[in-house]
C-alpha cells in the first residue's frame, strides 16, 4: 500500500512531479503472456500485435508500465501522457470531457465544448481488445501503450492521428493474492484532502481458471470556486451582491470504477478471457476560471473573480455512468494466431450546465430581466457492439502479415432542455412583447438527437524483410459506414401548455431523417520501410492515412426566411437564404459535416547505446489534414456546431530518451515541438 500527500499549488504540483519522475522513475516492465522482456530497460509492447521490444518496432510508439504507473501516482490519462512525446491532454475535470490533441490535430480553442465521449475523437482508444472511450482510472493495469500517426491498417477502430491501449493485468492460473492500494493530495486552493482507496484480488482457481477483480473509489476535492451561484433562478439579480453564493471547490469529482474478469485456459493453444468494467462519476461542476474574462451581463461584462473561480450562476452536476462486456479470446492455429474480440458498451450521462451567457450574447431581450438567469438540463445514453476478427502469421521467415476485419453498431440518443424561470411573466407585462406561454416548468427550448451508426472494415499489413537489414512493409483499409440521424428542436413558449417534452425512449424511436442521411467508403494506405543500420540503431520511414467519419449537429432546420420574424436556434442548409441581403445564402450545411482525413509523413530513428543503458529515439513529421472537423456556431442563434474547414497542416519533431546511470537510479526525458 502507498500513500502519498502533496500540498503543492495544482500546477506546480503537476510540473514538478513531471519533472522528477523523468529524472528519477525506476523503468517500468510490461509483459504479455507468452512475452519474454529482453532487459529491465526495455518494454515488450504488443501494439504492433506481435510481442516485440519497442526499440524493435519501425513506429513511434512509447508505452508506460505498471510499475511506473503505480510508483508515480498515475491516476489517469491526463497524468499519463505528459510522459509521451507529441501527444497531450488538456485537462478540463470530468465535467467537460477532456480532448486529446496528437501531433496538433486540433483547431479549436482549448477551452471550448463540452460533454464529449470521444476525446476529441482524433485518437482512438482500446480497452484491451475492444475499442471504446472510456477516461478510465488506471488501476490495475499491465501498461498503456501510445501509437503516433494513423494505426487503420493494424486497428479495427479507424485512426486519425494515433491509437491508445489500456493493457489490463489477466487473471494469473494458480496463484490467490489481494493487494491494497491508498493515496492522499490536496490542491493548495482546496478546503479539504482529497484522497483514493481500492484493492485488487485474484483467486488462480485451477491451471486452467482463474477469476481476477478490482473496485476503486476515487473522490477529488476539486478546486474552483462558483462564487456567483444565486439564490432564486430567475429571482436574484446577479449584478447585485445581494442573494449571491459562493461554493467552495466546485468542480470535485467521486468516481466508482472496477472490473471482474474470468479467463479460461483448456489447452495451450487456446485462451478466453471474460471481462466486466465500470465506472461511474458524480461531478460537482466545471473546472474552468473566468479570471480576466467577460461574462456578458454581468458587472458590465467584467467577470470580476480570482484565478481559480468562475461567475456562472448555477451549479453544474453531471452523472457519467460507463460499463463494457469483453469476450477476447485467442487461438494459436500452428500457422496463426487468430484473436476474436467482442464487446457490448454503454455511457449514460445526464446533467446541468448554466445556460445564462449564451442566451444574453444572443440579444432577443433577455438581457433585458435583471433577474435573468437559465439553465439546461441534459440527458443522453449510448450503445456500442463491436467485432473484430484478426490473424497474425507466425512465420519465422522473412514474410509476415496480419489479416482483420471488424464491425461497429452504435447508437445514440440525446435531449436537450433549457429553461428560464420567471421571464415569460417579465415580457408579458411590457406592451412591447407578444404574448408566450406561462409553463410552471419555465421551458423555453427543447431539443432531441438520434443516431445509429454502421461501419464495417477489412485491414491488414505484409512485410518482407530484405538482406536481413531492410524490411518493406504495406498495408491497406477498406472502410464503409452507414449513419442515420434524426434531430427536432422545439421552443415551448411558443406552443400551447399541453405541450409535453419527449422522453429519451420516445427520441429512441423518432423516424429518421433522410436528409440526415450520411454514408462513405473508401481505402487507405500505409507505407513503411526500416533499415537496421546496425544492432542498435534502426532508422524508418512511413507513410500513412488516417480517417474520421462524419457526423450530425443535432440542430432543426431552418424555415424559409422571413424578413419580419426571429429564424430562432434552428441549422441552415446548402443554398438557404438567412439575410435579407443579396449575399445572404449559407455555402455550408450547418446541419452536419463531412469526414475528414490525414496523410501522415514521418522519419524516425531508434538507437541503443551503453549495452542498453542508453535509449535514444526521435521522429519528424509532416501531417495534411484533409477537410478538417472544427468547431464553429450556426448562424442563427449561434448554436455550437461542427464544419469542415478547407485544410490544415501540422509538422514538427518528437525526442524521448532513457539513460539508466546505475541499477537504482534511472533518468527519462521527452521533447516535442510542433507547427500547425
Amino acid at each position: 500500500m502507498k500513500v502519498q500527500f502533496s500540498s503543492a499549488a495544482a500546477r506546480a504540483a503537476l510540473l514538478s512531479s513531471t519533472v522528477i519522475a523523468s529524472a528519477y522513475s525506476v523503468p517500468a516492465l510490461a509483459q504479455e503472456a507468452g512475452a519474454e522482456v529482453e532487459d529491465d530497460n526495455i518494454i515488450i509492447v504488443t501494439a504492433t500485435r506481435r510481442a516485440e521490444s519497442i526499440q524493435d518496432i519501425p513506429l513511434n510508439i512509447a508505452a508506460v508500465g505498471a510499475a511506473q504507473i503505480e510508483e508515480q501516482g498515475l491516476t489517469e490519462l491526463s497524468d499519463l501522457l505528459p510522459f509521451v512525446p507529441g501527444i497531450n491532454v488538456v485537462d478540463r475535470g470530468g465535467r467537460q470531457g477532456n480532448p486529446i490533441i496528437v501531433r496538433g490535430l486540433n483547431v479549436d480553442a482549448i477551452g471550448s465544448g463540452d460533454g464529449n465521449n470521444n476525446g476529441g475523437g482524433t485518437v482512438a482508444t482500446y480497452l484491451g481488445e475492444i475499442p471504446v472511450f472510456v477516461d478510465l482510472k488506471l488501476n490495475d493495469l499491465e501498461r498503456v501503450e501510445v501509437l503516433l500517426g494513423p494505426q487503420g491498417t493494424l486497428y479495427g477502430a479507424g485512426t486519425l492521428g494515433g491509437a491508445i491501449r489500456y493493457i489490463p493485468r489477466k487473471p494469473q492460473f494458480n496463484e490467490t493474492s489481494v493487494s491494497a492500494r491508498a493515496e492522499a493530495y490536496k490542491y493548495s486552493k482546496a478546503s479539504r484532502i482529497s484522497h483514493e482507496t481500492g484493492f485488487t484480488f485474484n483467486l488462480g482457481l485451477s491451471d486452467t481458471f482463474a477469476i481476477r477483480g478490482s473496485l476503486d473509489w476515487s473522490d477529488d476535492s476539486g478546486f474552483i470556486d462558483y462564487v456567483n451561484v444565486v439564490d432564486q433562478i430567475g429571482v436574484t439579480n446577479p449584478d447585485t451582491a445581494d442573494g449571491l453564493n459562493r461554493i467552495k471547490d466546485a468542480d470535485g469529482e467521486e468516481t466508482l470504477s472496477g472490473r471482474i474478469a474470468a479467463r479460461w485456459q483448456p489447452a495451450p493453444w487456446f485462451d478466453a478471457t471474460l471481462t466486466y468494467y465500470f465506472q461511474e462519476a458524480e461531478i460537482e461542476g466545471r473546472r474552468v476560471s473566468h479570471y480576466r474574462g467577460l461574462v456578458p451581463g454581468l458587472l458590465d461584462g467584467t467577470a470580476n473573480v480570482g484565478r481559480y473561480e468562475n461567475a456562472f450562476r448555477v451549479e453544474e452536476p453531471n452523472e457519467i455512468e460507463n460499463g463494457l462486456l469483453a469476450l477476447e479470446v485467442v487461438a494459436d492455429l500452428g500457422f496463426a494466431e487468430l484473436t476474436s474480440a467482442t464487446g457490448w458498451s454503454n455511457f449514460e450521462d445526464e446533467g446541468q450546465r448554466d445556460q445564462s451567457t449564451l442566451l444574453i450574447t444572443l440579444e432577443y431581450s433577455y438581457e433585458l430581466f435583471p433577474s435573468f438567469t437559465a439553465f439546461t438540463r441534459e440527458e443522453g445514453e449510448e450503445e456500442r457492439i463491436n467485432q473484430e476478427i484478426r490473424l497474425v502469421s507466425k512465420n519465422d521467415g522473412p514474410f509476415n502479415w496480419i489479416l482483420g476485419g471488424y464491425y461497429n453498431k452504435f447508437t445514440s440518443a440525446g435531449s436537450s432542455s433549457e429553461f428560464t424561470p420567471n421571464y415569460v411573466p417579465y415580457v408579458n407585462a411590457d406592451p412591447l412583447f407578444f404574448g408566450l406561454t406561462d409553463r410552471p416548468d419555465a421551458l423555453e427550448y427543447f431539443s432531441t438527437g438520434r443516431n445509429r451508426l454502421v461501419e464495417l472494415a477489412a485491414f491488414g499489413e505484409v512485410s518482407y524483410k530484405l538482406f536481413d537489414q531492410l524490411t518493406i512493409t504495406a498495408g491497406g483499409r477498406f472502410y464503409d459506414y452507414d449513419l442515420k440521424s434524426a434531430a427536432t428542436v422545439d421552443f415551448p413558449l411558443f406552443e400551447p401548455l399541453s405541450y409535453t417534452p419527449l422522453t429519451l425512449s420516445e427520441i429512441k424511436n423518432l423516424a429518421f431523417d433522410p436528409d440526415l442521411a450520411q454514408s462513405d467508403n473508401g481505402f487507405l494506405y500505409k507505407f513503411n520501410v526500416s533499415w537496421e543500420a546496425t544492432d542498435d540503431l534502426l532508422i524508418y520511414a512511413t507513410v500513412s492515412e488516417g480517417y474520421r467519419i462524419g457526423g450530425v449537429n443535432g440542430v432543426g432546420e431552418c424555415g424559409p426566411f422571413d424578413p419580419d420574424a426571429t429564424q430562432g436556434a434552428c441549422a441552415l442548409a446548402p443554398g438557404q437564404q438567412f439575410g435579407p441581403g443579396p449575399n445572404d445564402i449559407s455555402i455550408r450545411d450547418e446541419r452536419q459535416y463531412s469526414p475528414d482525413q490525414t496523410r501522415n509523413y514521418e522519419i524516425g530513428l531508434k538507437s541503443t547505446m551503453l549495452d542498453g543503458d542508453l535509449t535514444l529515439n526521435g521522429a519528424f513529421f509532416y501531417v495534411d489534414w484533409i477537410d478538417p472537423q472544427l468547431g464553429s456556431a450556426a448562424i442563427n442563434a449561434n448554436i455550437p456546431i461542427t464544419v469542415n474547414g478547407g485544410g490544415a497542416e501540422s509538422e514538427g519533431v518528437e525526442l524521448s530518451g532513457s539513460w539508466r546511470a546505475t541499477d537504482n537510479l534511472q533518468f527519462r526525458g521527452s521533447f516535442s515541438y510542433t507547427d500547425s
